[in-house]
């Protein structure tokens, strides 16, 4: 079988960790590298001994490659995925898909020809703690789920991170800050897990650790119409941090911390206990059931290698692009439901958000720093 023919556009932090993963897989050739600043795409050409561009539409082009992994700044996921896909290429986009949902379906309707391998970069899905999780929740043994509550503050990152590339942490170069780059992960997961609720109260600090624009410290409020209330709490400014996600149903609870899964399970459904218990005061007795896992490996290395497969094979996705909607519209209206002050129903208004948006990028003080 031919190897895939691929292109890396961006060659940065991220672009350069799937650069070493490109080079040890044996089904994927590199044979085109792009950044727009020319050291950095040679740097690449020479080591990998590939074509170097600095445009990424005279590489779409020129045809070097038959797919491309997207791992620009964000706002380039969406022209250059559309352009990508427009072009015939098979398309791997980074985190998130777009910056906003109206432009995830833009980026989502450019994907006509379904021969197109269209896939988004959401490895957390290949972790076997929360692939367990989700053959759990499928399978019943939470029972109707109750509460969600995901404390996730060990996104911990410095202000000389912020200040690394000029695009990080502003509205015009990130849309966003730890929702749209960091928690962006997490938030997939919880859609994944969870599906997506009906209403979202969000509580965002803007710049509240850092010299920043955008958002680095949010609490939001999850409301499900089956009466699952969830809270999600994250942020780059607190140290030590916290990673702690509890799951609860009426038939025990899932706790996921410190890399360790256990299921706490009632013996008896909580609500039949309750109501036919002469205690006062005892809960059900438990059953604890811990989970162990081999090591995964690299999880970015095994969604790359899966969207070679299906390319070569046929083989489904482990994360198809058009569910990146959902993350990002999760993000959108957590940040929207802070600026005006009021909860938010989902399905998100994806054109007001977008207005929204460019307003604050032509009213904001170019720079990170706030005043």
């Amino acid at each position: 079988m031919e190897k895939v023919k691929l292109g890396l556009i961006g060659v940065g932090v991220i672009g350069n960790l799937h650069l070493g993963n490109i080079a040890r897989l044996e089904t994927v050739e590199l044979t085109a590298a792009c950044d727009i600043l020319p050291e950095r795409a040679q740097a690449a050409a020479e080591k990998y001994q590939c074509r170097a561009y600095t445009e990424s539409q005279a590489l779409l082009d020129e045809h070097p490659c038959e797919a491309v992994l997207i791992a620009t700044p964000h706002y380039a996921h969406t022209t250059i995925g559309i352009a990508a896909l427009e072009a015939g290429y098979h398309v791997l986009v980074e985190k998130p898909i777009s910056v906003h949902k109206a432009d995830c379906e833009r980026l989502i309707g450019a994907h006509q020809d379904r021969r197109l391998v269209f896939a988004a970069m959401f490895q957390q899905r290949v972790d076997p703690h929360f692939r367990k999780i989700k053959e759990l929740l499928e399978g019943g043994e939470l029972g109707e789920l109750l509460r969600i509550h995901w404390i996730l503050t060990d996104w911990f990152r410095t202000e000389a991170y912020y200040a690394s590339s000029n695009w990080r942490a502003t509205w015009k170069g990130e849309g966003g800050g730890v929702l749209l780059n960091q928690a962006i992960h997490n938030l997939d997961m919880w859609q994944w897990l969870f599906g997506m609720p009906d209403k979202v109260w969000g509580h965002c600090r803007f710049g509240q650790r850092h010299k920043i624009e955008v958002e680095d410290e949010v609490t939001a409020y999850l409301e499900y119409g089956n009466g699952c209330r969830g809270v999600f709490t994250t942020s780059t400014g607190e140290a030590p941090g916290t990673n702690r996600l509890e799951i609860v149903g009426e038939r025990g609870k899932l706790v996921l911390e410190n890399g360790t899964l256990t299921f706490i399970r009632n013996n008896v459904p909580a609500i039949d206990f309750l109501r036919a218990s002469q205690s006062l005061y005892d809960p059900p007795p438990v059953t604890m059931i811990p989970f162990s896992f081999d090591s995964p490996g690299d999880l970015h290395a095994a969604v790359l290698v899966n969207f070679v497969n299906a390319i070569q094979t046929g083989s489904e996705l482990i994360a198809p692009a058009e569910q990146g909607i959902h993350s990002v519209e999760l993000a959108n209206a957590m940040i929207y439901s802070t600026i005006i002050g009021q909860p938010v129903n989902l399905p998100l208004d994806g054109q007001a958000y977008e207005q929204w948006l460019k307003r604050l990028i032509v009213n904001t003080t170019p720079g990170k720093q706030k005043d």
